[in-house]
């Protein structure tokens, strides 16, 4: 019955490239057109076969961790590629809009975050060995999608014109307040105050992460302007010049949007100025995958605009720009997926081989879902007033003094 089960769905789910799939029982039968990526899978027994069908998402990525799943030389790049450009065009299979369906009724059980969760949510990822992020990130250990405005941008160079854009939007100037809500390993932090002279409170739930960021701080001379504290942004009470956020909101969990955003507003002064950077979805609200709420970011979501910008009206705040970032994750993605590639032995050596697998799937499923998926990153600016920033977005790019003629011309 699963040999069937699993036939019918292969036959109904790849309309793009080729899999070809070897049974537990020997035999093997392909699918697809043939016009795009090309792939060969074998599953190892018959009760990852029965998985496959009854929870195939879960089990594909937790088939793959446990080599009950394997991919024709390892090949996760083509791989991926054909699971996102299939499920981009089988949205309307019935047992896909089923499972949808049963993610959604979970939906705010699983995003519910008061304090205690959140913080277990957070040391299940960002309390991994602080040596593994070293393994991929860039030396500021940025954990959050780069900026390319150029193409063959290294991605040191891409994370410094993202911290760089968010500052300009902020519009900074020395001595001011900010509050970096979720401050991660400290970098952003740390380049606000060393390169434009403000004073930053940065608050994280991740032990490694405030440990790090505090021995940093104090390091680069800088503990008198910027401090680190162990303790959630709920917890914070006085009010700030600016508010930033940068890939935090991923974390708050839907039933959670009006207390952070009128928190974000009761943190600003008359004249402040918020700025929120999230991966976000292009499409609808939806749910998030059941492997990445297991494994990666327990807890997690990502918003739809819709959800976003209706829990930001719900607050009073003024949004004063909103600007969507299309495939600059996506590039980000690879370059980590690229420098762990590289170091495996590593990352082997820190954790074993099921991780490294996990660690390569999450990376490569990642960047994947915003190459064929949908998912962006979004930057909303905010205020508590209309006027608080310029009329026009000129100040972000500004342009080269005009030539003057001369008075002969």
């Amino acid at each position: 019955m699963w040999n069937y089960l699993f036939d019918a769905m292969l036959r109904d789910f790849v309309r793009s490239g080729r899999l070809t799939a070897t049974l537990p029982d020997g035999t093997t039968k392909s699918y697809g057109p043939g016009d795009g990526p090309d792939v060969t899978v074998t599953v190892k027994d018959d009760e990852t076969l029965r998985r496959l069908v009854l929870k195939t998402e879960m089990e594909v990525g937790e088939a793959y961790m446990d080599g009950r799943l394997t991919i024709g030389g390892d090949d996760l790049e083509s791989f991926m590629q054909l699971i996102s450009i299939n499920a981009g065009m089988t949205d309307d299979q019935w047992w896909r809009r089923l499972m949808g369906r049963l993610r959604a009724l979970r939906r705010r059980i699983d995003q519910w975050n008061p304090a205690p969760r959140a913080k277990s949510n957070v040391a299940h990822h960002y309390d991994l060995s602080s040596d593994l992020y070293d393994l991929f990130l860039d030396d500021d250990r940025q954990y959050s999608c780069a900026y390319f405005p150029h193409p063959g941008m290294s991605l040191e160079a891409a994370q410094a014109a993202k911290k760089a854009h968010i500052a300009h939007k902020l519009l900074l100037r020395p001595d001011m307040e900010v509050f970096d809500i979720g401050c991660g390993w400290g970098g952003l932090a740390i380049t606000l105050a060393r390169e434009y002279g403000v004073r930053v409170l940065g608050v994280t739930l991740s032990e490694e992460q405030h440990r790090y960021a505090t021995r940093r701080a104090e390091a680069e001379g800088l503990a008198d302007r910027v401090k680190f504290e162990l303790r959630d942004y709920r917890s914070v009470n006085r009010r700030f010049d600016r508010v930033v956020s940068v890939g935090m909101f991923e974390h708050v969990g839907v039933p959670h949007y009006d207390e952070y955003f009128d928190h974000v507003r009761d943190r600003l002064n008359d004249d402040g100025i918020a700025l929120i950077h999230t991966i976000g979805r292009a499409g609808p609200p939806g749910a998030t995958s059941p492997w990445i709420a297991k494994y990666i970011f327990p807890g997690g979501y990502v918003p739809a605009l819709s959800e976003m910008s209706a829990a930001i009206e719900r607050s009073g705040l003024v949004s004063t720009d909103i600007e969507v970032w299309r495939l600059h994750y996506a590039e980000t993605l690879r370059h980590w997926y690229d420098r762990f590639e590289a170091r495996q032995d590593e990352a082997r050596a820190l954790y074993d081989d099921r991780f490294c697998r996990m660690w390569r799937y999450y990376l490569k499923a990642s960047e994947h879902s915003f190459r064929h998926r949908g998912q962006v990153v979004f930057q909303a600016q905010l205020a508590r007033h209309v006027d608080a920033v310029p009329l026009s977005r000129d100040y972000l790019y500004p342009s080269p003094e005009p030539m003057r003629l001369s008075a002969a011309e």
